[in-house]
């Protein structure tokens, strides 16, 4: 294990200075119509060697891939001739469609008339095609086979996704009678098979050889493996009594705070680290009659409580305390919930000091569409501020309605209709000095598809490491980047045979905590962002067992910068960035969270800027950082933290702005005339960062929350980081409206962390604690 050291204190420098819809896009012809035309030809020349090379299929003709402008509309690919049926849209960027011989010979007679420089009809559809190939074995592969790859074994199981030909019914029956006959002359085992309306799915046991010829047949639209990550039911139902005699935490340790249905105190699981449970609504005890709260209490005081459950120990570590503030059906319809939480959270602060509060729940009848913010996201912003405390919310979860999927939409739309304004965050995930978490899947087999490994009936939504099919969206108010975090909060899954039914609450697919009914099970799984906030707030009050008097913005900035987009999240985004505003900066990474590691160091400022200021931090570079060396990734993070006073009066809420810039120069002298010159506001946003980051210095800054990470593989000779140094620039700047309301000096957190992640020999925390000491011998000479 890699040995830990204490993160390191970052100094300020001396100097602190003053700061100054449209159209729907016309595609425009190419440059060069000639070139862009035999450019195309010659794709159509490789696209039928690709469709020469399939197996199968119940007509003779192609299947293409088209590369198109962002701005296509699919149906137009019938544009270019009447006998290229359209199939489906798989990205943005690429439609599918068949094509017969003749109608490929048509559209290869008009790019060549286009290569003449004479006219054709539809040239705008023309003008959009980037490219065109056949549909490639590489493109039949979901993601699991990418990923892992074929079994191992001499025979597996694959599922097996045929193309749905919606629009003909008569002939997709046609294609499934064509592909069965296929599978039994290349003696392909079928095991089972859903045909529905919209869906043909085959489970086949088969060689590796035989798996190739799959990935090669006309008719298939994918081949991956069966679901295969689960939550075990051996996990679910073992005899927790076996386990041994949990011992409480220290008297010290740090609080969390579940403020929810109640908690059932007496848990085999939870007793030994309950510090107090107290009811905060009016006539009813503290015990939890729902179960919501006692679930939510487990994910809270252990955090991974599958992971305990894995390795059959459970040690809490931190103290948990209950506030309830909700009824047996889990709402609270008493009086305003805004004051019965104001009570709850100014005991538990004043008699326990707990910093850390966990509010699972939100308003579904309150989406977040844009304008002011207004009831208890202000209670929770207002009382960050105040008491120097953190709440981490969950996003929400989509309520099923009118404007949910229906049947396989669930499974087809996905993840697209999580960008709808009905998928937007709720009251009060919209509060800017918390915390606001949205969900991930992390299992996506049901038991019952555990028990029957041949029947493929229950499909999943999400896959591992995708966003819940349920998680809700931001942003926030002014367009600040909301959730900013993620954790698992489960999958659902449809059943094929039942009419594409929804199943919400499928065993094994969410996430499993401590179960409330005393004379049942004491294990439970329930699906919601409820169980993903939980799991960050044993994050948030963990980091109090390391640095027990750090404030709430440090614990904010800390988890941020430490955050790491899961991979198939990362793809999402990458297709578009709209998906940010579901996945934030995406999930906790404990690695380097706590401690630093020699191999990722993580520096802390704490500062207080005045008005129209800004605050000057050089970040220490060891030589070994940007070295030559083979391609590894690198990469510098960086978070701001701060607690602005609020008006839900105004559009744009926050009082002060405070943000940052990481920007490199020969030397501080430099940077401040820089920043100096930038007196105009304008001036100021222009001024550009040494490079982009993943977030982007406007996006980022819209939040209380801020975050950016900048990465690298390789440093060429003349890279700015090998000849100049390197500065972080803090700025405030209030709206003019919001002077009176904010400190002379407004407090912030600032981290900055490097990571050479894949350098097992790296030595950053000795070079840059080195380089922290010498520079403040210097001053105190000075």
């Amino acid at each position: 294990m890699a040995e830990d050291f204490p993160h390191l204190a970052l100094q300020r420098e001396t100097p602190v200075t003053n700061k100054r819809a449209g159209s729907p896009p016309r595609i425009n012809a190419p440059d060069d119509v000639r070139a862009h035309s035999l450019r195309l030809l010659d794709h159509l020349t490789s696209a039928r060697e690709q469709c020469a090379s399939d197996e199968g299929g119940f007509d003779d003709r192609k299947l293409i891939k088209f590369s198109v402008d962002k701005t296509f509309n699919p149906d137009d690919i019938k544009k270019i001739s009447s006998s290229i049926e359209f199939v489906s849209q798989e990205q943005d960027t690429v439609v599918i469609g068949f094509a017969s011989d003749a109608a490929l010979a048509d559209f290869e007679q008009r790019l060549t008339t286009m290569a003449k420089g004479e006219s054709v009809t539809y040239k705008q559809v023309f003008y959009a095609l980037r490219g065109l190939d056949g549909w490639s074995p590489e493109d039949r592969k979901g993601w699991a086979l990418k990923t892992l790859g074929l079994p191992a074994t001499d025979e597996f199981l694959l599922d097996v996704e045929l193309w749905p030909l919606e629009d003909h019914p008569n002939r997709r029956t046609l294609e499934d009678i064509a592909f069965e006959t296929w599978l039994r002359n290349n003696a392909i085992l079928k095991k089972d098979k859903v045909v529905q309306p919209a869906l043909s799915l085959f489970r086949v046991l088969c060689t590796a050889n035989q798996a190739e010829l799959l990935l090669r047949n006309r008719d298939v639209r994918c081949v991956d493996l069966p679901p295969n990550f689960r939550l075990e039911r051996a996990a679910i139902f073992q005899d927790l009594g076996a386990l041994p005699e949990i011992q409480g935490p220290s008297d010290h340790a740090p609080g969390v705070v579940v403020l929810d249905s109640g908690l059932a105190t007496g848990h085999v699981l939870l007793k030994a680290a309950v510090g107090e449970a107290k009811s905060f609504l009016p006539g009813e005890g503290a015990n939890d009659e729902n179960g919501h709260g006692t679930h939510v209490g487990g994910l809270a005081l252990y955090g991974d409580f599958e992971n305990c459950l894995s390795i059959r120990s459970f040690v809490p570590r931190l103290r948990l305390f209950s506030g309830r503030i909700l009824d047996k059906d889990n709402s609270n319809n008493t009086s305003f919930i805004e004051n019965h939480i104001e009570q709850a959270v100014r005991y538990f602060n004043s008699t326990h000091a707990c910093k850390v509060f966990n509010l699972s729940f939100g308003d579904s009848s309150k989406p977040y569409t844009g304008g002011h913010i207004k009831g208890l996201s202000v209670v929770l912003d207002t009382l960050s501020r105040e008491l120097d405390i953190l709440f981490i919310v969950s996003a929400g979860n989509h309520c099923i309605g009118e404007d949910s999927p229906e049947g396989l939409g669930w499974r087809e739309s996905y993840p697209h209709y999580l960008l709808r304004d009905s998928w937007r965050i709720i009251e009060p995930a919209t509060a800017l000095n918390a915390l606001s978490v949205g969900s991930l899947a992390r299992h996506n087999q049901t038991f019952n598809s555990q028990r029957y490994s041949h029947d493929p009936s229950e499909l999943p939504i999400a896959q591992p490491n995708q966003p819940s099919p349920f998680t809700r969206a931001g942003p926030s108010v002014d367009g600040a980047i909301k959730p900013e975090l993620l954790n698992y909060g489960g999958n659902w899954a449809i059943n094929t045979r039942a009419g594409y039914s929804l199943l919400e609450q499928s065993g094994g697919l969410g996430v499993v905590s401590t179960q409330q009914n005393p004379e049942g099970s004491k294990i439970a799984i329930k699906n919601g962002t409820s169980m993903a906030a939980p799991q960050v707030a044993n994050l948030a009050a963990s980091v109090l067992l390391e640095q027990p008097e750090a404030n709430s913005n440090f614990i904010r900035a800390l988890l941020c910068l430490n955050a790491v987009m899961p991979s198939r999240c990362q793809d999402l985004i990458d297709q578009n960035k709209e998906f940010r505003r579901v996945c934030g900066y995406g999930k906790v990474d404990e690695r380097a969270l706590f401690r630093s590691l020699e191999f990722a160091v993580t520096l802390k400022a704490e500062g207080a800027i005045e008005n129209k200021k800004h605050h000057f931090y050089e970040i220490p570079l060891p030589p070994e950082f940007a070295n030559g060396g083979k391609r590894r990734l690198r990469e510098i993070a960086a978070a701001l933290a701060y607690t602005p006073p609020v008006r839900s009066t105004r559009t744009k809420y926050r009082a002060t702005r405070i943000d940052f810039r990481l920007v490199t120069g020969p030397d501080l002298d430099y940077v401040t005339t820089m920043f100096n010159k930038a007196t105009q506001q304008d001036d100021y946003e222009r001024i550009p960062e040494f490079k982009a980051g993943l977030i982007g210095q406007q996006a980022r800054s819209k939040g209380t929350n801020q975050a950016d990470f900048w990465q690298f593989l390789q440093f060429n000779a003349n890279s700015k980081l090998r000849k100049q140094k390197l500065f972080v620039v803090v700025t405030r700047n209030d709206h003019p409206w919001g002077e009176s309301l904010c400190n002379y000096e407004e407090n912030y957190s600032l981290l900055v962390s490097m990571r050479d992640w894949e350098n097992e020999n790296a030595r950053l925390y000795t070079q840059i604690k080195a380089q922290l000491e010498a520079k403040l011998r210097l001053r105190v000479r000075a």
